[in-house]
């Protein structure tokens, strides 16, 4: 079995290159949310040395709420703002001669694309127009992933090692009970059972059906590294190679 392991970087967090040893892919915040051209360009950097894919994080325009505001702006306002982040971590990419592997939208702009069609088409268009070879990594289930292959996009569904599940796939809210998951061994059997079983639970306690490629590791966290060094070791343990999602089968 294989896996992707990625994280969300260039937020702020102080273990960002920590993070680059043990994850296979990078998301790296376009500055919309938090980041900027140095963070973008470190970052690149130091995935470079590591043989990380290096990948987009682009979001709302919305630094205040960290991105996690919901907001409805007309398709042609998210259309060009994707363009103008994924073409800014592209031109960095560039300097350093690589390419952006794939783009995964960051906070509300991902939760809303997995159930407003609309805001997909918006990304899944602007990634096209912009690269059809860059992957999108969306909500394992979502209508974001179909929409994407549709339009002939790599599409690798995402599951998530901290976050609650409910009955149709989504993710729980954080302003609800049970959006994160703070421990360790619970977690782990939340990521193996995606993994090896492809499935979930939910936190109403059924079982939904998920068939992920690629795990995100939230970096941000107080016990982030501990935990993905804790994630690593135990996927390796039962026999899940880590490895970037553009050499995995999809």
């Amino acid at each position: 079995m294989q896996i992707d392991l990625n994280a969300d970087l260039g937020e702020g967090g102080d273990a960002d290159e920590a993070l680059l040893g043990l994850v296979s892919s990078a998301n790296i915040a376009c500055g919309w949310h938090a980041g900027g051209a140095n963070a973008m360009r470190d970052c690149v950097r130091h995935a470079v040395q590591r043989g990380v894919a290096i990948g987009a994080h682009p979001s709302f325009h919305d630094p205040a709420n960290f991105g996690r505001k919901e907001m409805h702006l007309p398709p042609d306002d998210i259309y060009a703002g994707i363009l103008y982040q994924l073409g800014a971590l592209s031109a960095i990419a560039q300097a350093e001669g690589v390419r952006v592997a794939h783009l995964k939208p960051h906070g509300a702009l991902y939760n809303q694309a997995a159930r407003d069609p609309a805001i997909a088409e918006a990304i899944i268009s602007a990634v096209h127009d912009f690269d059809p070879s860059v992957a999108v990594f969306g909500l394992a289930n979502s209508r974001f992933i179909t929409m994407a292959r549709e339009a002939g996009l790599v599409a690798i569904e995402e599951g998530f090692a901290d976050r609650g599940y409910r009955d149709d796939g989504s993710l729980v809210p954080r302003s609800e009970p049970g959006a994160l998951i703070d421990d360790d061994d619970t977690m782990l059997e939340h990521v193996l059972s995606m993994v090896r079983d492809k499935r979930v639970r939910s936190v109403s306690g059924d079982w939904v059906s998920l068939d992920v490629r690629t795990l995100c590791l939230h970096g941000d966290g107080p016990h982030a590294l501990a935990f993905a060094q804790k994630l690593r070791s135990t996927l390796e343990a039962n026999g899940i190679d880590v490895q970037p999602a553009s050499s995995l089968p999809h």
